[in-house]
């Protein structure tokens, strides 16, 4: 990674810079207020000494001036004011007593001193002359005050002054002039220091904004788009060692870690999407994102597993319903013949209730003949003849009964063979077989029920057998012996009525029978077409079986 100074670092450097120049600045504008103070102060000072130096000096002349005046002119105005500078102006004293309160050097107070002896020596030439003028001599105040002495007096004074005005006005010049150069210098100072703060900021500002804005701006937009979930953006920055750089740096790594994630998520989707589940999670997902791994890896386990046990269940249901199919087909021709044998037994039931309707009618007969027996004793023979006939007729009937019977018993035996069989198949079947459980339940039952009505006809032949038995011996007796026919007339007619509530009860036995093989037949015929339901039922759920089979085959499972 490339080298770079840390944006902080920098600008905490250039803002250090930038406080120590404004600290340094306000430290020499107070320094200039300072020293602009003392430059004033100095300047009054020079301009007070200077003023008062000439007051005094002014004073010493005005005094000579005004003495000699007086002199020339005899003029008590010039006598007035002399003596008035004296007395009450006093402005050589008040120039002198000014300097010493501001301030004057010995040297310069030496040459007061020395300057006001001078004066001092001239006043009694001064008064001298004054008290001439007065006296009225004028040519010797004149003498006096332009005399030799006096002149050389003023001459010295005047070298003095001028001594003193030039020491005065060099010192006060020098310290004003020391005073305004150090102000000078601080207006330097703080003009040097306003331009370096004035660069620095400007330094400052441009390097955060092309150095911190333009790239937080870039960075801001590049997350922007990221937000959007746009990875391919373009990305100008690289990144170095600065904070910016940094950060540059974490967006970088982080659009590629995505990319990463993103790039394995999609690849592995599409494998899914094409059917391949022999897949794995291969790199490492970190942080927020190991979550997504770890559900890309329970998705794809809990698929291979569904995936799987629906691929071997569909192979089971597609053998149970092909065994289904099998036995479904089986169940219906069985019960197809079935409902032909059930036909068979219910014409054979209906001519066996014509038959007994006949024995009936014939029983009728025999007991209104056993009624008149005692009136037609003589056609007995013939009678006993035709009741010999209708027994040996009721003999055969039964016979042929005993055998219907039997017929039925074997349709009830096989009938509840077959509804056992088609039990068990629809347990094998399962949830798919429930129905046909219940139809073969129905069958079972009714089954039981033919098994029933058939044992009570068997009850019923089987009397009527032995009934008939017992009427064929009675009617060899009564043939054997005609004679006893008289008394036997009454147990005749008692046996004949019982055969006819026998045939009657035996009539309506058979037609009970009828309506229950007819319940039969109906039954039968119903589990013939559920039959065939079911083998459409089992053809249907072999073929989605089938299907669903070659569905999850297009999948590719791991091995293990």
């Amino acid at each position: 990674m490339k080298k770079a100074v840390n944006q902080s670092i920098l600008t905490f450097i250039l803002n250090g810079i930038s406080i120590l120049a404004l600290l340094f600045m306000g430290y020499s504008l107070v320094s200039y207020g300072k020293v602009n103070s003392q430059l004033n102060a100095a300047s009054k000072e020079r301009y007070d000494l200077t003023y008062n130096a000439n007051r005094f000096m002014d004073g010493s002349a005005y005094l000579t001036n005004e003495v000699r005046a007086f002199a020339a002119t005899g003029s008590q105005e010039h006598y007035d004011n002399y003596w008035n500078e004296i007395n009450n102006l006093k402005n050589r004293d008040i120039g002198v007593a000014a300097m010493q309160e501001i301030g004057i050097t010995k040297e310069e107070q030496g040459m007061i001193e020395e300057m006001s002896e001078l004066s001092n020596s001239l006043v009694p030439l001064e008064e001298q002359a004054m008290e001439n003028v007065q006296a009225g001599d004028s040519e010797s105040a004149i003498l006096y005050v332009y005399g030799e002495v006096y002149n050389e007096s003023i001459a010295k004074i005047n070298d003095l002054k001028n001594q003193f005005l030039e020491k005065l006005d060099a010192r006060t010049l020098s310290q004003v002039e020391t005073l305004q150069n150090k102000t000078d210098l601080i207006q330097k100072e703080i003009i040097f220091a306003l331009a370096l703060v004035a660069v620095l900021q400007l330094f400052n500002m441009l390097y955060t904004r092309f150095k911190i804005l333009h790239p937080a701006i870039v960075v801001k937009n590049q997350m922007g788009e990221i937000a959007e979930g746009n990875l391919s953006a373009a990305f100008s920055l690289q990144p170095d060692t600065s904070e910016i750089g940094r950060l540059v740096s974490s967006i970088h790594e982080t659009k590629k870690e995505l990319k990463k994630y993103i790039n394995d998520i999609d690849q592995k989707l599409a494998e899914m999407a094409k059917g391949n589940m022999d897949l794995s999670i291969d790199i490492d997902y970190r942080g927020e994102f190991l979550p997504i791994q770890n559900a890309l890896s329970q998705i794809l386990d809990a698929l291979n597993q569904a995936l799987f046990q629906i691929n071997s269940t569909a192979g089971r249901v597609s053998m149970q319903s092909e065994r289904m199919t099998s036995a479904a087909q089986t169940l219906s021709n069985g019960v197809v013949s079935q409902a032909s044998a059930v036909e068979e037994l219910s014409a054979s039931i209906k001519d066996i209730s014509v038959q007994l309707d006949s024995t009936s009618e014939d029983a009728s007969i025999a007991r209104d003949a056993s009624v008149q027996a005692m009136k037609q004793l003589q056609i007995s023979s013939e009678k006993m003849t035709a009741l010999t006939e209708a027994i040996g007729d009721i003999s055969e009937s039964s016979n042929k009964i005993g055998g219907i019977i039997k017929t039925i018993e074997d349709i009830s035996f096989q009938t509840n063979i077959l509804a056992l069989n088609a039990s068990v198949e629809a347990a094998r079947a399962g949830e798919a077989g429930k129905g046909f459980a219940v139809v073969a339940g129905e069958v079972q039952n009714l089954a039981n029920k033919s098994a029933v009505s058939a044992q009570d006809i068997t009850d019923l032949i089987e009397k009527s057998i032995k009934q008939v038995e017992y009427g064929t011996a009675l009617s060899m007796d009564t043939t054997e012996a005609l004679t006893g026919v008289v008394s036997s007339a009454k147990v005749a007619s008692e046996k004949i009525d019982k055969i006819a509530d026998s045939a009657l009860q035996q009539s309506h036995s058979l037609q009970q029978l009828k309506l229950g093989m007819e319940q039969i037949s109906d039954v039968v015929q119903t589990n013939a077409s559920t039959a065939q339901e079911s083998v459409s039922s089992a053809n249907e759920l072999y073929r989605q079986a089938e299907e669903l089979k070659v569905a999850v085959q297009q999948f590719k499972l791991r091995r293990s």
